[in-house]
């Protein structure tokens, strides 16, 4: 009997666990919905900001020996520039995970109301970007800052479920994720790249990325999200989306038995493609009937018990 791959709880409902994190294909239409037709679950944008912001000048993504260095600098229209976009996502047939950031609680709260508007399934917020100045990673560091965001944001999203996006870079993770969910969340998503680090050219002898610095993504990351979904899914009782690190099937396995219900496939579209979402799925999928698992539920968190 082929295993039951939905994903069905009081937050997530999703055709499957698969999740495209902000930052990958998130800003056309067309190339979302291409995603949502190669298997994905769910498709999260690009991070919407307050103001219009062109991000840094190339280069900006570096590959290193077991990952990806990346200094995009959280480029965007500005929430007010989006019109035409917002018109055509009203023809989508995804579940849709809008990302949000600011500089200030007040601009995280501004970009949501706006965003609430557009009837997202979900708000991201993201607290935890390594590779600009100034914003994203020292809300996400801060338990008090996080929850104050969060709550600022709940007073204006109305239903829509709100997911703060934390950075590993937490003393201790597990504390931020509790005080979010005390102010309000409604999931966690876990977590941000790694970082930031840096890579020198030897022959230049200067940082590659023109920021210098950069969040460091893919395969080397994975135990530290591994850790990071563990410590929050011990810390509270909303739904988690792992990301970091996810490479084949069993990576996703490894995450959810951390204890989270979605996985985000990011960095592994750069070597597999986008039909990634369709392999990682049937991997899953083997590896429950090999090990005689018919639904996510009997996975999740069991590396806590």
């Amino acid at each position: 009997m082929k295993p039951d791959l939905r994903i069905k709880n009081k937050v997530f409902d999703f055709r499957n666990p698969t999740v495209l994190p902000s930052g990958f294909y998130g800003e056309k239409f067309e190339e979302m919905q291409e995603i949502y037709a190669s298997g994905a679950g769910a498709i999260t944008l690009k991070s919407i900001g307050p103001k219009p912001k062109q991000g840094h000048p190339n280069p900006i993504i570096v590959k290193c020996e077991h990952g990806t260095l990346n200094a995009v600098g959280l480029p965007t229209p500005g929430y007010k520039n989006m019109e035409e976009f917002w018109e055509k996502m009203n023809k989508r047939d995804f579940p849709l995970i809008a990302s949000i950031y600011g500089t200030t609680i007040q601009e995280y709260a501004e970009v949501a109301e706006f965003v609430a508007g557009k009837k997202p399934e979900f708000i991201e917020l993201n607290i935890s970007c390594p590779n600009v100045e100034n914003y994203g990673m020292p809300f996400g560091c801060d338990p008090k800052i996080a929850s104050k965001i969060v709550e600022k944001v709940k007073e204006v999203s109305g239903k829509i479920p709100v997911l703060p996006k934390l950075t590993p870079q937490a003393n201790e993770i597990g504390k931020v994720a509790k005080a979010c969910e005390e102010a309000g969340a409604d999931g966690i998503t876990a977590i941000n790249s790694v970082g930031p680090g840096m890579k020198i050219n030897l022959k230049t002898r200067k940082p590659v990325l023109s920021f210098k610095k950069g969040g460091y993504t893919g395969a080397a990351i994975k135990p530290i999200a591994v850790r990071c979904v563990y410590d929050v899914y011990a810390s509270v009782e909303i739904p988690i989306i792992g990301l970091g690190g996810v490479s084949n099937g069993e990576d996703a396995i490894e995450l959810m038995l951390a204890g989270a219900s979605a996985i985000g496939l990011g960095t592994v579209l750069y070597s597999r493609g986008k039909t990634c979402f369709n392999e990682i799925i049937k991997e899953i999928e083997s590896w429950m009937q090999s090990n005689e698992i018919s639904k996510l539920d009997e996975i999740k968190g069991k590396a806590h018990e």
